[in-house]
């Protein structure tokens, strides 16, 4: 799937090896665990395995079945990546003696729920680049500073749609009925896959306003969008490259509710002093939709 980008810059050639010396994600959980309860919740390290590697290697040695761990998210192969995993109390003993070339128990404390799949707050990044020349370098740092005050948008990263890029077909197909898979977590994966192809399709869509406002003037935006030229010039006035659109999903940034959009204009403003973020629908029954134009 082709990206649309924030940026539109020249490339910047630097060296990048994806490896555990030169990318590093460290998860910062979505609350403190309380130090009691009847899980037991590991902080743990890996390095060269998928996060899924690295929980059937755990099962395997302690017994316990794949599903019965908890995990945030799923962290990346190619590095050294910590996360937060849990598992019933019960297989403590158990894992007293784990030893890996490959994953190291840092820490262990208690809480009263299972780890379910979102609940971290943010993954923060280390990543070494390498032969940056002066003017790549100097492009960089324009980029970034950039970055720093637009924000960027938060595709799913290719890892996520599996080697040849087409898990999310085998989701859409098992969603339709036209395919089954028996296998809970490879099924569970696959829809994923496909959640995430259709918020990247979104992500795209709403990228693209930005550049068509960007590119065209009101009457050839007006055209290519679909949109009545007041709207489009409604759209002019808000600072940020990515508009807010009436009946947008929006959620209190860095923490907080989801809320629907009834004023663009107000939102706007506080989208653009990082108060707010835009959201974007993951498809499910449970999800927030968003309502009116958007």
């Amino acid at each position: 799937m082709k990206r649309i980008f924030f940026l539109n810059h020249a490339p910047i050639e630097v060296l990048f090896t994806k490896n555990a010396n030169d990318f590093v994600v460290n998860e910062i959980p979505l609350y403190e665990f309380s130090g009691e309860g009847e899980h037991l919740v590991l902080h743990v390290r890996k390095k060269d395995l998928t996060t899924w590697q690295m929980v059937q290697t755990l099962s395997e040695f302690c017994g316990a079945k794949v599903r019965d761990f908890g995990y945030a998210g799923l962290k990346d192969k190619d590095g050294m990546t910590t996360q937060y995993i849990s598992i019933h109390k019960s297989y403590e003993a158990k894992l007293e003696g784990f030893e890996h070339e490959k994953i190291k128990i840092l820490s262990k404390t208690y809480h009263n729920n299972k780890i379910k799949i979102g609940h971290l707050r943010q993954n923060r990044f280390f990543i070494r680049l390498k032969r940056v020349h002066k003017v790549d370098g100097q492009k960089l740092s324009n980029a970034l500073k950039i970055l720093q005050h637009e924000g960027y948008p938060n595709f799913f990263g290719y890892q996520r749609f599996g080697r040849e890029g087409d898990n999310y077909l085998l989701g859409r197909d098992i969603l339709s009925g036209a395919k089954r898979e028996r296998n809970r977590k490879k099924r569970d994966l696959f829809i994923s896959a496909y959640q995430s192809y259709l918020f990247n399709t979104w992500l795209n869509k709403r990228l693209e306003i930005g550049h068509i406002l960007t590119d065209f003037d009101d009457k050839e935006a007006s055209s290519a969008l679909g949109f009545d030229k007041d709207l489009i010039k409604e759209l002019r006035t808000q600072p940020h490259f990515l508009k807010i659109l009436d009946g947008d999903v929006l959620h209190h940034y860095p923490a907080g509710k989801p809320f629907v959009c009834t004023d663009t204009k107000e939102e706007a403003q506080r989208f653009a002093r990082h108060e707010i973020t835009l959201t974007g629908w993951l498809v499910g029954n449970r999800s927030m939709r968003s309502e009116g134009f958007s």
